[in-house]
């Protein structure tokens, strides 16, 4: 085979390549692990199985989600994530979500338990209440995630079936939706499992729409919250005031491994709360001027529910505080 020849074969490669990788008309629904997956939901669930080959004609793999999956903002160290989402305008937003949603969220409060300014915080600190809910087609984020992600590849094909289940119950097409690049929808940001979970109508209407619907998504992340565990009226966090040699080396091991506060103490890690017999576990961020030691409760424990990150949960606490700091002076 001459130099021409052996040129033009790697140029074909690398354009079929690329067709995969931007996910080209006819790409995704032809793949093996696609065609499988449309298979069990034909016979899980009972969809058209011609049907969902023609809806995977149209999806699309996106690389600019790989992309953002290896750059999570709750990846930066704490300084530098704190000021995306503790700041005036957001603390500012929330103050005005609150008031334009008083009676929705001391409802919420008193069904679930979860305080009013913590709901607030959770949408500010997803959607900016609501003004930010994604760009991505949530289909496209999903299918790429589940058939190009290998690392969580479960995970998101297990959202991706509960995505068309909703859908298919809401009668909307799958096609429509735009959410985060996880696939995450709405203003609250629910994962097609949590929103068939936990999501509720909270205005009486009849739906339970998260997309528009503010009431909705209060009365919702009130229940999710609730339903992982959140105890009303229990503490969230414990600055710890000195951390001796032997409770370093035991930060951020996670909720499993957890004490009480008086075992704490007898290790060398002394905290600024009364809970003496109240369990939590220990955690460090990198502060502006070096480590912070933190002791994070069940409620703490329970935030990272909606999101792992140490990071975010830390966030949405800290902006709620500032929410019920700066309340009652703008009344």
């Amino acid at each position: 085979m001459n130099s021409i020849l052996v040129v033009i074969c790697i140029l074909l490669l690398l354009t079929a390549k690329q067709s995969v990788a931007n996910g080209q008309e006819g790409a995704l629904a032809q793949s093996p692990e696609v065609q499988a997956f449309i298979g069990e939901m034909a016979q899980r669930h009972q969809f058209d199985q011609a049907q969902l080959t023609r809806l995977f004609g149209e999806v699309r793999i996106r690389q600019s989600i790989l992309s953002a999956m290896s750059r999570p903002a709750e990846a930066k160290p704490w300084h530098a994530y704190r000021p995306l989402f503790v700041e005036p305008k957001r603390i500012a937003g929330g103050v005005r979500f609150w008031a334009e949603h008083a009676a929705a969220l001391e409802r919420a409060e008193a069904q679930t338990g979860v305080p009013a300014s913590m709901i607030v915080a959770i949408i500010g600190v997803e959607t900016f209440y609501g003004r930010n809910t994604g760009t991505f087609r949530v289909i496209d984020a999903l299918s790429t995630l589940a058939f190009g992600y290998p690392k969580r590849a479960a995970y998101f094909r297990s959202e991706l079936e509960q995505y068309l289940l909703l859908t298919r119950e809401a009668d909307i097409d799958p096609l429509s939706i735009q959410g985060s690049y996880a696939g995450a929808m709405g203003i609250p940001q629910f994962m097609p499992s949590s929103y068939r979970k936990y999501g509720v109508d909270f205005d009486g209407d009849g739906q339970r729409d998260l997309w528009r619907n503010a009431q909705d998504a209060i009365g919702s992340v009130g229940q999710y919250l609730q339903g992982y565990g959140w105890r009303r009226g229990a503490p969230v966090l414990a600055p710890v005031l000195r951390v001796a040699d032997a409770g370093q080396g035991l930060a951020n091991r996670g909720w499993n491994y957890r004490m009480t506060l008086t075992h704490w103490a007898s290790i060398g890690v002394q905290a600024d709360a009364a809970q003496s017999e109240a369990e939590a576990m220990l955690f460090q961020l990198a502060g502006v001027d070096g480590p912070e030691y933190w002791l994070g409760f069940e409620n703490f424990y329970v935030i990272t529910r909606y999101n792992r990150s140490f990071h975010y949960a830390m966030a949405a606490w800290e902006l709620s505080q500032a929410l019920e700091a700066t309340r009652p002076a703008a009344q």
